[in-house]
């Protein structure tokens, strides 16, 4: 069974190679990733149980779709709500180790979880604190999220954090992960809101119907 799983990663690092130049530091790095997770998803469940042998289509490569949105300038800072065990965090702050990474999460075993495999790969580039959302004074660059509530309820909390000081090809704002019919969520914000279709990107049906959703704000 691990020889087989072992296979799965390696496709997975192969997948991200295809869309990104990586460096020999960051194949190691994202390959890393598939033994880490595993071992302490075993001990702490961050990601469930029937998904961690896709790992990397449904969690990394899922994650490194906002990087397919815009790529980062250096010296961006970025925050991620709501990290769980890392995602979309790690795998963005591999592929850009010139921004920084502030990740947080309510619950304190996943943000250990995050903080080890962080520690683990050698990322220079990532804070993890076991924080809720409205508590974060912080001023970033972008917000990111996957999927942790309601569109409408993250704005509201997450707006305080967003720089006025723009330094990307897009303006500062909230990029998140989201699935299904968005109509709804985005309604109020349809005059600004860009939606990215994430199964044009990546192959396989698993990505159809979800999106990266961008907000400037």
């Amino acid at each position: 069974m691990a020889g087989a799983i072992n296979q799965l990663d390696i496709a997975g690092v192969e997948v991200i190679k295809e869309h990104f130049s990586l460096t020999p530091l960051q194949v190691q790095q994202f390959t890393a990733l598939g033994e880490l997770y595993r071992d302490w998803n075993a001990k702490i469940n961050v990601i469930s149980r029937k998904d961690i042998d896709d790992l990397y289509p449904h969690h990394i490569i899922h994650s490194l779709a906002i990087a397919k949105v815009l790529r980062f300038q250096p010296g961006t800072t970025l925050l991620d709500v709501g990290t769980g065990g890392g995602f979309p965090g790690i795998p963005l702050a591999i592929l850009f180790p010139e921004c920084q990474f502030t990740l947080i999460d309510s619950i304190g075993k996943k943000i250990k979880v995050a903080t080890e495999i962080a520690n683990a790969i050698g990322l220079k580039n990532v804070t993890c604190i076991q924080e809720r959302a409205e508590m974060e004074k912080g001023k970033f660059d972008f917000v990111i999220s996957r999927a942790v509530m309601p569109l409408g309820d993250l704005v509201k909390l997450i707006r305080k954090n967003v720089s006025s000081n723009h330094q990307n090809a897009m303006p500062n704002g909230l990029m998140v992960l989201k699935g299904g019919n968005l109509d709804g969520e985005t309604q109020a914000y349809r005059k600004y809101v860009e939606i990215t279709d994430i199964s044009k990107i990546f192959v396989g049906d698993w990505y159809k119907e979800k999106a990266v959703v961008y907000l400037p704000l």
